[in-house]
């Protein structure tokens, strides 16, 4: 394996640009177009960089200094093992060929930046970059996929900006130190993810390169949330009835139709002007709110992951920002350049143009005019030129000495062992249960985006089971709220999602399958009844297939889905109540409202004559009086009714039905004979009052039901209790020792009562034998 550049100046020509990825651009900002690319070179560029990088440095200290006040250089290093303190003689010799690389890069790439290559650790001992990587697969179902590593480190860590935003840092600490104290740099997220992946069998590589502001900084505030994002439209089907015979429609008056096209005409130049009013005005708030132009755009140093497509089906190579955990493309213009790229096995030194940034670039490291790599894979010798061919021979006999068989150290880093105990961090325990299932260190996690906020929490942090939350602002200054979601989880009320609009004031809560009784979703001003609440089922659970109830003071209006008898909606209409019952204090139930309309709505039944298939049922409870509408046939236009009304200047008992060609309506065009045979009516009119009765009943059932969910709602928000999974280590160990300490109180508390009725018992002796002494 080769150890360094090899000197092959004549068999490939040196690359034609060799300077920063950004750096001309941002001089040519500086220099506002005086100046050609040529004139800028010809500037003494060293200088203007020095005194840039102190004025960054200076205003980075200050925001260091009061937002990142963390003491790197009084950690406690002495419980480290060796390997953390000195290097192997193996490590040795990797760091003399990397340094042997090192200084043939500066000789024949002397305009750009050096190479983050061997910086020091966490004890002061230069380590190289590969050897920080420690592949490591962590025991989680989560951590198995690239987007559970990556949420855990952007959760787990908290970000440190670099020192100097437009060089990379001098030490770079081991993932073992950085889970320690949950806080690093890009650098530092980096490793630690690149490791993670690695360990799950991805083909990933930390990457040093440049980004903008937004990514280096972790500003997110003009990005929209993920949580906000439409999913992708799916296209429209071809009409398969396209190129269908096309009948000539009715002729229509020609005067008519300009008048409707002028219309249409003056409608549509309103409305134009309206766009055009609202596209000025959206360019000027883009234009308030449009960030200020970077100085150092194209400087800024960045540090993030590279998953190279194929292991694991990876269908194709992108970037990760270790900051968001977020997944990005290759030809995400956020990413302005690489320098090089590094896994646990080799480094490779990007030789590409990055003028235009990253989308240009291939990604095939096997590609010597591309990657420079530092130890040859096969026996083939490196290709990064040097000034004169008798180095070539020289080089060639200095890697024979050295051997071709060299092979990359194992990681000096610590084994990331996950213990089951939430106990504290120890070299061998270095992620405990409890903090994975609690990854944020500060509590919570608090990401603003555009008009946007969103908030995370650990769960079992929060007695109600809140983990997320995201609020919805109607302006940039985000003081308007517009609405507020929440996030749930581990409740035994099985709630997992709450939906608040701020402007209408309701809310909508969601849960999952498995709830008493049987709630899909509630919406809600208030939990107090008849205030306006819709209620959603899982109507496959239910016998009567309801899925949807609406109800308010005045009307309900019922969903059913897949019933026997076609019935899919219900709506019921009732009165006022008794106004000098509510006076005296009977309560709701006792004072029901008066039925007043019932509606009943069914569909289409193949199975039947449509002149037999009822689709509308009307009961006019309060009026007697009962209407039936069938289906029509393909080819009908009038539909079929019947109605049955009150007896006039008759009393009526409540068993008696009385039938005559005055109290029935009937409009059958359609019909059978024997639709218009009286008996059938008979028939019909006394099984229709047989059902009114029935609904009259089922109306006071959902009536009641109503009542029971608002109670049994109103009870679980008071009560809010949390189960335990059964993944949760730590919880179940804190619920056991709950459960001993509470035993330990209960025994403890019985012996004294036993105690205390012995005593009694032997003072009550004591006192008849004193009274028998003194009759004596």
């Amino acid at each position: 394996m080769a150890s360094g550049p090899e000197p092959r100046r004549a068999e490939r020509p040196r690359r034609p640009w060799s300077r920063v990825p950004g750096r001309m651009e941002a001089l040519e900002e500086k220099e506002e177009g005086e100046h050609t690319p040529e004139d800028a070179i010809s500037l003494n560029i060293s200088d203007f960089l020095d005194e840039l990088e102190r004025d960054v440095a200076l205003e980075e200290a200050s925001v260091i200094s009061s937002e990142f006040d963390f003491d790197w250089s009084s950690i406690d290093t002495s419980h480290l093992p060796s390997s953390y303190k000195t290097n192997s003689q193996q490590e040795k010799e990797l760091l003399q060929l990397a340094d042997h690389f090192f200084q043939q890069y500066t000789h024949l790439c002397p305009d750009r930046k050096p190479l983050f290559i061997h910086p020091l650790n966490e004890c002061g001992v230069q380590k190289f970059v590969s050897t920080t990587v420690r592949p490591t697969l962590l025991p989680y179902p989560d951590m198995y996929y690239w987007s559970g590593c990556a949420n855990f480190v952007c959760d787990y860590l908290i970000m440190e900006p670099l020192k100097c935003p437009i060089t990379p840092p001098s030490s770079l600490y081991s993932p073992t130190t950085i889970l320690k104290y949950q806080r690093g740099n890009c650098f530092d997220f980096s490793v630690l993810l690149c490791s993670l992946l690695i360990g799950a069998g991805y083909d990933a590589y930390c990457v040093h390169g440049y980004a903008t502001l937004e990514i280096c900084s972790l500003d997110q505030t003009h990005e929209l949330c993920p949580r906000l994002r439409k999913p992708p439209e799916v296209p429209e089907e071809e009409d398969p009835n396209k190129y269908r015979i096309k009948y000539p429609i009715e002729p229509q008056s020609q005067f008519e139709l300009q008048q409707e096209a002028k219309k249409e005409e003056e409608t549509e130049s309103i409305q134009e002007e309206e766009r055009e009013e609202e596209e000025r005005e959206e360019e000027v708030v883009e234009e308030v709110e449009k960030p200020k132009r970077d100085p150092l755009h194209g400087l800024r140093v960045h540090a993030w992951v590279l998953v190279l497509a194929g292991k694991r089906k990876v269908p194709e190579t992108f970037f990760i920002n270790p900051f968001t955990g977020n997944h990005h493309s290759t030809t995400d213009e956020c990413f302005l350049g690489i320098e090089s790229i590094w896994n646990h096995r080799n480094y490779w030194v990007n030789m590409q143009d990055c003028r235009k940034g990253c989308k240009d670039l291939s990604f095939d490291l096997s590609d010597s005019f591309c990657w420079e790599i530092m130890f040859s894979e096969s026996n083939e010798a490196s290709q990064l030129p040097t000034e004169s061919p008798n180095n070539d021979t020289d080089y060639m006999q200095e890697k024979e000495e050295m051997g071709m068989s060299f092979e990359m150290p194992l990681s000096w880093v610590a084994r990331i062992k996950v213990s089951c105990r939430g106990e504290s961090i120890c070299l061998t325990s270095l992620l405990p249960t409890a903090e994975y299932e609690n990854p944020f260190s500060q509590g919570k996690k608090v990401i603003l985006y555009d008009k946007a906020k969103q908030e995370k929490w650990a769960a079992y942090a929060n007695e109600d089971g809140l983990v997320e939350r995201l609020t919805v602002y109607a302006d940039s200054d985000c003081t308007e709220e517009l609405e507020v979601k929440e996030w749930f989880k581990h409740r035994e009320d099985l709630l997992y999602m709450r939906e608040m609009n701020k402007q209408t004031q309701l809310i909508t809560d969601h849960f999952m399958p498995g709830h008493p009784l049987l709630l899909k979703a509630h919406s809600y001003t208030s939990l107090e009844p008849e205030t306006g609440h819709t209620v959603e089922f899982y109507h496959t659970a239910r016998v009567d297939g309801l899925w949807k109830r609406f109800e308010t003071a005045t009307e309900m209006t019922e969903y059913f889905v897949g019933r026997e008898d076609f019935l899919h909606m219900r709506h019921i209409e009732f009165g006022e109540r008794d106004q000098e019952a509510e006076m005296a204090g009977v309560t709701a139930e006792a004072n029901a409202r008066p039925i007043v309309q019932i509606k009943e709505y069914f569909h289409r039944n193949p199975e039947k004559p449509a002149d037999e298939d009822v689709e509308e049922r009307i009961f006019m409870v309060i009026d007697d009086v009962m209407q039936l509408t069938y289906h029509l046939e393909l080819h009908d236009t009038i539909a079929s009714k019947v109605v049955f009304c009150r007896v006039i200047g008759r009393e009526k008992r409540e068993d008696e039905i009385f039938l005559s060609r005055e109290n029935t309506v009937k409009y059958q065009p359609w019909s059978s004979e024997k639709h218009k045979n009286m008996r059938h009516l008979y028939d019909l009119l006394w099984e229709l009052r047989a059902e009114q009765k029935d609904l009259k009943q089922q109306v006071r059932d959902s009536e009641a039901e109503m009542l029971n969910i608002l109670m049994v709602r109103e009870d679980e928000e008071a009560n809010i209790k949390l189960s335990v999974s059964m993944y949760s280590a730590a919880k179940r160990e804190e619920q056991h020792e709950a459960m001993v300490l509470e035993e330990e109180q209960r025994s403890s508390q019985s012996s004294l009562e036993k105690e205390s009725q012995h005593l009694g018992g032997e003072v009550e002796s004591l006192a008849q034998h004193t009274a028998t002494n003194s009759t004596m």
